[in-house]
């Protein structure tokens, strides 16, 4: 069987919080103590802190994206962000799918769909989120949903786009609730995804595809997060919002991997 090494990647979403002078001031003081972190670091800003987060970030290993862009290149859209946009404001990769943006927002795997191939068509990685909600978890729905998200929000992409794909499996019942996956099913649920990719595309896709795991990610959960052979990252909210709790959780990262 291939064996790939996938790069660890850890992910803050930041959400609707920070300003330009409060993002500038996180990623200064951030930076100073992971300059020789073990794991990529992304944040994922408010879009008007990217450039200037963009700008902070330089030279330093954190790494600069959106939250969610337009399925469109341009047009009459009031309020919306175009991929072309986020690229040229200096963002690397963009958060697609969030269970917010579906819940919140009605988002639909279709849309999602066209909102990859914007992202793909202007360079930018795009962070694809999956999962299922409580009512889906307790009836044991959460195979059957995720096949249909995977399906979906992948449809006609090639092997070489989905390559670029960093897919991102966060139990809905799990965000903000502090009632995390335990390692072992998440794991369960990474390398059911993994199979997926392998049915579906190939085994060299499916093993370079990095998935990351999201709900509730603290820094006393994640190292055990981390140790599971298919998480290859995770994906954080509340807990990257804190220099002191997201530097905590790639430190113990690094400590594990040292």
């Amino acid at each position: 069987m291939l064996q790939v090494r996938r790069p660890t990647i850890i992910v803050g979403n930041w959400k609707m919080h920070k300003t330009i002078s409060e993002a500038k001031t996180f990623i200064e003081k951030l930076a100073l103590g992971v300059n020789k972190s073990n794991s990529a670091i992304w944040i994922a800003v408010p879009f008007t802190a990217i450039q200037a987060s963009a700008d902070i970030a330089i030279n330093t290993p954190i790494i600069i994206g959106a939250q969610n862009a337009h399925e469109q290149e341009s047009g009459a859209f009031t309020g919306e962000i175009s991929c072309h946009m986020l690229k040229e404001a200096g963002a690397f990769f963009v958060i697609l799918g969030h269970s917010e943006r579906r819940m919140l927002f009605h988002e639909t795997n279709l849309c999602i769909n066209k909102k990859i191939k914007q992202a793909l068509k202007n360079e930018l990685r795009p962070l694809v989120c999956i999962g299922e909600t409580l009512e889906q978890h307790q009836k044991h729905l959460t195979g059957q949903v995720l096949e249909q998200q995977l399906s979906q929000c992948f449809e006609n992409l090639t092997d070489a786009e989905m390559e670029n794909i960093v897919l991102a499996y966060e139990p809905i019942w799990a965000i903000g609730t502090n009632q995390t996956a335990t390692p072992a099913q998440a794991q369960s649920i990474h390398k059911f995804c993994r199979e997926y990719l392998k049915r579906h595309w190939n085994n060299a896709v499916a093993e370079k595809i990095v998935i990351l795991y999201g709900g509730s990610v603290k820094p006393d959960n994640a190292s055990a997060l981390l140790a599971e052979s298919d998480i290859d990252g995770l994906l954080i909210g509340g807990s990257s919002l804190s220099v002191d709790s997201f530097s905590k959780i790639i430190e113990g990262y690094n400590i594990n991997v040292s």
